[in-house]
């Protein structure tokens, strides 16, 4: 039997996907909006935290539209439209050449207040984020950034490619 993963985001269509009720932020951005993805990567056992939370690809938002108003020749594009989904699911479609998965990760965690967060000195570079001190730990909601402007400056300071391929 033959069945499509849940790649999502999926960095080589550039596409995300999210259920309509937690998508209810997704649906609110507009053209030129982006999305940091980061992930939790586990790490040897020799390193006393487990984890290092970093930004794993960004997206600038193209357009966001539901699930039932993507054309047919793009349903294999993203998971909520390779298989049958709630025609209300949210998908997003990002910009070439300003959107992708990093080269290599950016990492932005720390362990602090007993929760992985967003080290200090960052929150102070990008504004607090919308979840109690940084945190990122398995966030039911997704987060957002208090100065988009200044983490996109910064972002792109960092001068990480972006590939447009999923790992």
């Amino acid at each position: 039997m033959q069945k499509n993963a849940h790649l999502d985001p999926d960095f080589e269509h550039l596409t995300y996907g999210d259920e309509n009720q937690k998508g209810a932020q997704i649906k609110k951005l507009v053209e030129d909006d982006f999305i940091a993805f980061y992930a939790s990567l586990k790490l040897p056992k020799s390193h006393m935290n487990g984890l290092l939370y970093a930004i794993i690809g960004l997206y600038v938002v193209e357009k966001v539209v539901t699930a039932s108003d993507v054309s047919r020749e793009d349903w294999g594009k993203n998971a909520h439209t390779r298989r049958l989904c709630d025609e209300t699911d949210c998908i997003v479609f990002a910009k070439r050449g300003l959107s992708g998965r990093l080269e290599r990760c950016i990492p932005i965690g720390e362990w602090r207040n007993r929760a992985y967060r967003v080290r200090r000195n960052l929150l102070d570079i990008w504004g607090e984020l919308s979840t109690h001190d940084g945190y990122i730990q398995c966030s039911a909601r997704i987060p957002s950034i208090g100065n988009p402007l200044e983490f996109y400056e910064w972002f792109n300071r960092q001068g990480i490619p972006l590939l447009q391929m999923n790992n």
